[in-house]
């Protein structure tokens, strides 16, 4: 039986080890701090594709993971007996001039042709009462986005790799071999090491309201996720931030968020904010995720990466990875390699 160690708790190393264990191999998974204390604990939840033009090997593998998520969540919460707030009850954006509908027109035959029958990606004129005018009166529609709650879906999956026998320590020593799929400090601390910027953490910072619109889509409007969750409320984000002091304190820029969010759609204008988020993403020089040997410890391997994306990403990122370290079998895409990150 092949032993593995994953150290960190966030969304990439507990499903690294989900797809680990779920090969015979024996894990533990090591974080000091726990599951989703870092970015995985966010807010936000959206798991959206990318526009179905320029194809590419990242926006294929992240099709392939938001399609993998109908059957994986389900199957993940009815193991733990905990919601993880999945759902996949699609987006809609404001088209707010002819040119972007031309662009949307385009965009149509770009999902035909990349996603075929497992999404639709449409123009449409009739939406939610909540959702705000277009310019044009017309919307873009996706069925392939979802929503997760990622801080419960990280404890959902948690719970799954104990009732296999997989052990969630704050603490304890490697064994067999390692996997690095730690975030934002370990992307730091290559860079230290390495002595040139490789990755870092980008702050974000969101907010919860207290609106209720759980059967509904997604919004995105503005550069603005607008999701609403399974519980009752409805989440907002987020910001990007590179330069900050604390990464885990809200403060103006989130309050702007939340008066431009108010703005954009009146049903959130009367709203409470019941919560307030910040964190550090990880985010690679490369912005895609990185998989492979470890640039710094001997022996061992990496899992990183994955800006704003990492939920939709690691269902495949785990396949790919167990793939690696318990068959010995590489199938990690050319631009995902450590070695494109550390030369690109």
């Amino acid at each position: 039986m092949v032993e593995i160690t994953v150290r960190g708790a966030g969304i990439f190393g507990l499903s690294i080890a989900w797809a680990c264990v779920m090969r015979g191999a024996k894990v533990q998974v090591i974080d000091p701090h726990g599951p989703a204390a870092g970015a995985s604990g966010g807010v936000v939840g959206a798991l959206a594709p990318h526009v179905p033009e320029n194809w590419n090997t990242k926006k294929q593998f992240q099709r392939d993971s938001l399609v993998a998520a109908r059957d994986f969540w389900p199957m993940i919460d009815a193991l733990s007996g905990i919601d993880s707030g999945y759902a996949r009850l699609g987006r809609l954006q404001p088209i707010p001039d002819e040119h972007a509908l031309t662009l949307a027109q385009c965009r149509v035959a770009g999902a035909r042709d990349n996603w075929g029958d497992l999404a639709q990606w449409a123009i449409v004129d009739q939406v939610p009462d909540w959702v705000p005018p277009s310019a044009t009166g017309r919307w873009v529609w996706d069925d392939m986005t979802a929503r997760i709650n990622p801080q419960m879906a990280c404890r959902s999956l948690a719970a799954a790799l104990q009732a296999r026998g997989c052990p969630i320590l704050t603490q304890g020593d490697d064994r067999g071999r390692v996997i690095w799929a730690a975030g934002a400090q370990d992307l730091a601390q290559i860079s230290q090491h390495l002595g040139r910027d490789l990755g870092r953490g980008e702050k974000g910072q969101a907010a919860v309201f207290d609106l209720d619109l759980r059967d509904s889509p997604q919004l995105y409007i503005d550069s603005l996720h607008i999701t609403p969750h399974a519980d009752g409320t409805t989440a907002i984000g987020s910001t990007s931030e590179r330069n900050y002091d604390d990464p885990m304190e809200t403060d103006q820029r989130l309050d702007d968020l939340i008066a431009k969010a108010r703005a954009l759609v009146p049903a959130l204008a009367d709203c409470a904010v019941i919560q307030r988020w910040a964190g550090a993403r990880p985010r690679a020089k490369t912005r895609a995720p990185v998989m492979g040997p470890h640039p710094v410890y001997p022996d061992a391997f990496i899992a990183n990466g994955g800006f704003k994306i990492g939920f939709g990403m690691a269902i495949g990122v785990a396949e790919v990875m167990a793939d690696l370290v318990v068959d010995g079998i590489d199938r990690i895409p050319d631009d995902f390699r450590t070695e494109h990150w550390i030369k690109g």
